[in-house]
């Protein structure tokens, strides 16, 4: 079921941009929990870089149904795998929620969001947006602060849960991290497939050498 709240805007997108990679385009689209799928790549843990009293960035209060001025709770994280950091998180609702519907968002230290937007029947989510994230987006200053690496353009995605009428925007931005390690992950799973096929086909010639195959 899908929230009345809409994260598509001028820039996010519900599909990917086409000069994107296919690992990107999949990884921005994918439903479920992040964390978890995070959990196929390693031991995942929180980070939690801030928590305060906030205002909505430029480009989140229209998809949360609130003036640009309305307080909002925000909590940012950077969620590692092995050590690493792969992800970072900022995630906002409006202040008045996060003493009533959403109080547990409070209360989560370095537990992931998911546990609370997962475990509930009564939270709906939005569809997926995504867009590409420069230097003048306050996201790739979150990510600027878990790597000395210069950073260039990254790619990010949004999606608003509700429950009970109260909307909680989360937008998660992939680092280069995530990719480097996906791409060594395909390597490696490209060589043992290779190593296989090489195996066989040995095998077989020294069949064929001994008259065992025809």
């Amino acid at each position: 079921m899908l929230t009345p709240n809409d994260p598509i805007d001028a820039r996010w997108r519900v599909v990917p941009l086409p000069s994107l990679t296919d690992a990107q385009k999949d990884w921005l689209t994918r439903g479920g929990s992040l964390t978890a799928h995070l959990r196929t790549l390693g031991a995942v843990t929180v980070d939690v870089t801030r928590e305060a009293v906030d205002m909505p960035w430029r480009d989140e209060s229209n998809a949360l149904g609130i003036t640009p001025r309305t307080p909002v709770w925000a909590r940012e994280v950077a969620l590692k795998v092995d050590g690493v950091p792969f992800v970072v998180a900022h995630s906002i609702v409006p202040l008045a929620h996060s003493t009533g519907v959403w109080q547990s968002m409070r209360r989560l230290r370095t537990r992931p969001l998911a546990e609370l937007l997962y475990s509930d029947s009564s939270v709906s989510r939005s569809v997926l947006a995504s867009r590409r994230i420069t230097a003048r987006h306050p996201l790739h200053r979150l990510a600027s602060m878990q790597t000395a690496e210069p950073l260039h353009a990254l790619v990010a995605r949004r999606s608003v849960f509700a429950r009970h009428g109260a909307p909680l925007m989360v937008t998660e931005c992939m680092l280069d991290t995530l990719w480097t390690r996906l791409a060594v992950s395909a390597g490696r799973k490209h060589h043992r497939e290779h190593v296989r096929s090489y195996d066989h086909l040995s095998s077989h010639a020294k069949r064929v050498a001994h008259g065992e195959a025809k």
